[in-house]
Parts: C-alpha cells; structure tokens; sequence
C-alpha cells in the first residue's frame, strides 16, 4: 500500500538541514500531521466521557477532573524526561519505540477493572503521548529554514484536529460502543502509525550532539542533555517569555474544554456524549489559525500575530458565558478561543526552535512543559470551580488567564 521509502516521498519539496537525501514534501508533512494529531489525541478522548468513566469506575465527581488532571501531569513529565532524547537519539527509531509503548498504555486503559490501575494507564498515555512533539521536532530539523514556520503551522494543525477531534469520536464511539471501545480503537491506531511512520520517515542523519552552551560537538549524556533543558531556559529570554506564553494560553483553553462538558450534560441540553463531542468540530476552524500563523512567522510579523491572538482570547469568553442559554454564542466563544490559542501556539514553537536548531527537541520540549502546566491547572481549576460555583466563574477564570497572558504581551512587546 505504502510503496517503497523512496516513492513515498519522490515529490516536490525542500530539503532541510537533517535527514541526508530526504525531500520534505507535502505528502510527508501531511503524515506528521496525521501522526502528531492520533498520537496527541489520547490525551483528550476522556473529556467527555468523565462522567460514564466516573460512575463506571465508582470515582466521586470532584475526583473526576483529576482523571484530565493526571494525564498532563503524565504529559509534562515526559516532556522533560523523554522529548529531550530526540537530541541525542535516531528520532524515527524513537518514535516507533514511543508509539509502540503508547499502544501497551492504551491498552491497559482499555481492560482496567478498577480505579488504580485506570489511573496508572492514564498515566503512562499521557506520558507517552509526548512522541507528538518528537514529531513536531523532527519536522521542523527536517525543514529548510524559509519554510520551518510553514511546516510547523501545518504539522500542528493536525495536532489542533487531533486535540479537538478526539471529543467528537471518543463521545460517538462511547455512545455506540461504550467507553472502552474508545481506547481499542486508540490502540489500533497507534500500532497502524508506528508501523507507517518506521516504513517512511529518514533515519536521523544527525542526532544533535551539541554543548548545550555552543556548538562545539560532544557527546551528551543522559542527565548532561536534561541539565542542559534548564541553562538553555537560563539562557533564552525568548523561551522564558514565549513559555510563559504557552502556559497562559493552555491554562485557558483546558479551562473550557475539560469542564465544558458539564453544563452541556445537565439542564436545559441534557447532551449525550456524541453531540458534546461534536462541538469539537466547531474548534477544527482554529487549524486554519495554525497555518496562516506560520506563514506571518516566516514574514516577520510574529509579535503582532501574538497580541491580535491574545486579544481574541480575551474576548471569546465573553461569548462562552452565555453558553447556558445559547448555543450559538457558545459556537463563537469556541471558534474564537481556539484559533487564538493555537495563532500564539504555532508562533511560540516557530520561535523558539529558530533560537537553536541543533538544541529543537529540547526547545520545544522544555516549552511544552509549561503548556501542561498550564493544561493541568486550567482542567483541575475549572471543574473543581464548577462544583462550587458554577459556569460563570469558570468563565471568569478563563479570562482572567486571558488577560494576564495580554497583559504580559503588552509589557514586553518592544523588548522581544
């Protein structure tokens, strides 16, 4: 089906600064998008589905948002400890390897009789879903440097239709089939990837062995190549900056998508899961963002695209709060928030890996830290601040997110 290697990617493109011999083409940039959204979606198909897991499982309703809670705090731990790696390492090789693991954690999701061992799976798909941005990294490496922002926007607009995606199949496939099928076909998926990906994707023709200070080649060690993560935050301002960024953005957009399901459950919708998944449909607009986003990077227009970004962010909340009479309003809240945070997105990983191409997986891995971060305190916020006081304060701590993210744009826009 797939042809050989070489006939998968005879196709018009650029060839970047890794990969010896390998054209990036359309075709090839499509498939990291496709394996990036899979891979990235595992950590959102239990959105909506939180409250049949719960009863299913005998979790307790203030419990249930630690079931999103944990799978980022899995994600931001292998941010850390296993993106780094794609450094050092043959990064096709490591991402078959992260995939085939993945599918061994979906699995275990799949058949858990009790909480413990549920939480455990949870855990461990959350933590290697971070092959996402091994592929993000390699991308980018693989594109010539005129067009790395372009590539970026299109590999992680496949991200933002994995992410959101996810609701929409996860709750249609729970309405047909239970929750558990989900997770089966999860699985299948994955193995069908890591099987395409090994088949096409180059061999590393140059794992970045690099000081983390200069570019005087070494051999990095396992725990040299983690320190190193942390004196390139020391060292960057701009990754400081553009973390802080992504942490704000993600606190937001995990505010709305992990307790969005609750008000649409209950009175006046009473929606099941397939049509709470399907307003994951609507947030599919914000993969447009994801493209045009890396087109204005690569024209010098970042810091503008950040502050039009972040003040759209500002503003779908003020939609959002009318989501309990109005559907409409809570279509236009979600169109707005996600292609504002996935425009700042798609501007932050362009930038960041420009600082330094050898260092890419550490760059991007490091940032990524800080959107879990970011995830795990807007998913734990808002639906413990649901229980106790409803929609409109979920709001509320949307937008004060928002619009301290704003905030900092504003105070640092002359000096980035």
């Amino acid at each position: 089906m797939l042809g050989d290697r070489r006939g998968a990617i005879r196709q018009t493109g650029e060839q970047g600064p890794e990969g010896a011999g390998f054209v990036l083409s359309r075709g090839v940039v499509a498939l990291f998008a496709v394996a990036c959204g899979a891979a990235v979606a595992n950590v959102y198909l239990s959105q909506p589905l939180l409250v049949t897991m719960g009863r299913d499982l005998a979790l307790s309703p203030a419990f249930v948002g630690g079931v999103v809670t944990l799978t980022h705090v899995g994600y931001g731990l292998g941010l850390f400890f296993l993106v780094p790696l794609g450094d050092i390492a043959d990064r096709r090789r490591l991402v078959v390897a992260q995939l085939l693991l993945l599918v061994g954690a979906l699995a275990l999701v799949a058949v858990a009789r009790t909480a413990a061992v549920f939480l455990v799976g949870l855990a461990a798909t959350g933590l290697l879903a971070v092959v996402t941005q091994t592929l993000v990294a390699f991308a980018a490496s693989l594109a010539a440097p005129a067009r790395r922002g372009r590539v970026v926007g299109q590999v992680t607009s496949g991200v933002v239709v994995g992410i959101l995606l996810a609701r929409t199949v996860s709750g249609l496939l729970a309405d047909l089939a239970g929750w558990r099928s989900v997770y089966v076909v999860s699985a299948a998926l994955t193995a069908l990837l890591a099987l395409v990906l090994y088949r096409v994707l180059p061999r590393s023709s140059k794992a970045a062995r690099v000081n983390p200070r200069n570019a005087t080649s070494t051999n990095l060690r396992y725990g040299q190549l983690l320190r190193s993560t942390l004196t390139l935050f020391a060292t960057e301002r701009l990754l400081r900056l553009r973390a802080l960024f992504g942490l704000l953005i993600f606190a937001a957009f995990s505010t709305l998508w992990s307790s969005v399901a609750l008000p649409l459950s209950e009175a006046p919708y009473h929606f099941s899961h397939s049509a709470i998944g399907a307003l994951g449909l609507i947030g599919v607009v914000g993969a447009l963002a994801a493209t045009a986003a890396g087109r204005l990077n690569d024209r010098g227009l970042s810091t503008r695209t950040t502050g039009i970004a972040l003040a759209l962010l500002a503003v779908s909340w003020l939609p959002l709060a009318l989501a309990r009479s109005s559907l409409w309003a809570l279509a236009l809240g979600v169109i707005l928030l996600d292609l504002a945070v996935q425009a700042v997105h798609v501007t932050n990983q362009a930038l960041i890996h420009a600082l330094r191409p050898d260092a890419g997986s550490r760059l991007i891995g490091g940032y990524m830290v800080f959107y879990s971060i970011g995830s795990a305190t807007g998913a734990l916020a808002a639906t413990s601040l649901y229980a106790v006081a409803g929609w409109g304060a979920v709001c509320l701590l949307g937008a004060a997110f928002s619009c301290l993210g704003l905030g900092v744009w504003a105070f640092t826009r002359h000096v980035e």
